[in-house]
């Protein structure tokens, strides 16, 4: 600990830093902060950490102000400990760093600290002897405001159009280099369906890791956006005509350094123990919506014929499945699962921790994935769907929140405090937006996500 503290210290004088931001995202999946000035950040390098009222984890994306039913009042105070192997100076703020938190009552981890949910669940996969490697796999826009101050998009180009590239390459460089510069390597980009809209998938890490990049992926894109005068917005929905957006997450089991996607005698086939730690995430899919589309507005993206895994399926290479299995050139072995039923307004550490117990128990259980589906499920008759157990997965967010209240799985993985202030928090968001139209909702939500 001590060589990182040390680590920490010379970077502060290296890149002058002024103000170290104390980072957390709550049950909203907002991303917040508190800066301390390195004058004083003595007192926060090995002590209680930054102090935040409990009560803040109880906050809807709507306002400043506790739902009721969670549990947490303004009574009480946490604090959060720097994961100073996080730490990185900020390149598009000089002057500032950053650092991700865990976050203590006294002494113990937090009940109600997503981030230790995800700590607990890498901790059961390698009691099972199972490591995980993920990554999220973001779709963004990038928006500019009218002379009327109406949002619209950057460019009106096409899928993969070349132009877009040519458009957005000043803010594209900017983004690259600042992401380069904090150590998360892009490996690719392309301008999606949506007009304005981009994609650009990052290197896979370890599980903590790869929840960790995305809040630093999130954060630095719509920071250097702004630098250029443009909006990036993370929601899933923008435009009614328009595509949305998902962050599908990449995950892949791991035992002794050795991949186990793949079936060792068939290369193009998936593994047993992979295919069972699918199944889980398929049956508990629909419970586990609540937290990887955990937004009203997800559910405008969640459709048949969308590419975003509407129903309870898996494929080789099938983007209308809800777990996709990426294909690769003939002879090269199978790296990973694609679970497109994701978007980028899902907290990071809750959506992979939670995903991963969904696939421990397929594990656990010996869970049967069935057969792979490989044609849009929606066109499939109905009657093969039922017979092979492809369900339509939930249509709202308030189905979600059923099935997650149902799910004790899942419940047991979040931990009975934070089960109880996550779903006072999705019940609140859903009652106080479901009503609205989408237009409404936009305004809203834009620049929160």
């Amino acid at each position: 600990m001590s060589e990182i503290i040390n680590d920490v210290l010379s970077a502060i004088e290296t890149h002058d830093i002024q103000w170290v931001r104390f980072i957390w995202c709550d049950n909203a999946n907002v991303i917040r902060a508190k800066a301390v000035h390195t004058s004083h950040l003595d007192d926060f390098l090995a002590g209680d950490g930054v102090g935040i009222a409990a009560a803040q984890q109880a906050l809807p994306v709507m306002y400043d102000a506790p739902v009721a039913g969670s549990g947490l009042t303004p009574a009480g105070e946490v604090h959060m400990r720097a994961d100073w192997s996080t730490f990185t100076p900020l390149p598009y703020a000089p002057g500032h760093a950053r650092a991700l938190t865990d976050i203590y009552a006294g002494s113990r981890p937090w009940g109600h600290c997503p981030r230790t949910v995800l700590h607990r669940t890498i901790t059961r996969a390698s009691d099972h002897g199972y490591g995980i490697m993920a990554a999220f796999e973001n779709e963004f826009y990038l928006l500019r405001r009218d002379d009327n101050g109406q949002v619209v998009p950057a460019d009106e180009t096409v899928f993969s159009q070349t132009s877009a590239l040519d458009r957005a390459n000043s803010v594209i460089a900017g983004i690259t280099a600042a992401l380069t510069d904090q150590g998360l390597l892009p490996e690719m980009l392309y301008s999606e369906s949506g007009p304005g809209q981009f994609e650009m998938p990052t290197r896979y890490a370890d599980a903590l890791a790869a929840a960790d990049n995305q809040i630093v992926f999130r954060e630095t894109i719509r920071a250097v956006a702004y630098q250029h005068e443009l909006v990036a917005s993370f929601l899933p929905k923008i435009f009614e005509d328009k595509a949305g957006s998902g962050a599908h997450l990449h995950l892949s089991l791991w035992r002794e350094g050795a991949n186990l996607t793949s079936d060792a005698a068939r290369f193009d086939t998936i593994s047993q123990e992979s295919s069972m730690f699918a199944a889980g995430i398929l049956h508990h899919l629909p419970a586990l919506m609540a937290i990887t589309t955990p937004s009203p507005i997800s559910y405008r993206r969640i459709r048949p014929h969308f590419w975003s895994g509407a129903f309870t399926c898996w494929g080789y290479g099938n983007r209308e499945a809800a777990i996709r299995v990426p294909q690769l050139p003939a002879g090269r072995a199978l790296t990973n699962l694609e679970l497109k039923t994701c978007d980028p307004t899902c907290n990071p550490y809750l959506a992979l921790g939670a995903t991963i117990a969904a696939g421990l128990d397929g594990l656990n259980k010996e869970m049967e994935l069935g057969d792979p589906v490989q044609m849009d499920p929606a066109n499939m008759p109905e009657e093969e769907r039922e017979v092979r157990g492809i369900r339509r997965l939930p249509k709202d967010l308030g189905a979600a929140i059923a099935e997650f209240e149902a799910d004790e799985v899942l419940q047991e993985a979040l931990g009975p405090e934070l089960t109880r202030s996550f779903l006072a928090v999705r019940r609140d968001e859903w009652e106080a937006l479901k009503d609205l139209s989408l237009e409404e909702q936009v305004d809203l939500l834009l620049e929160r996500y």
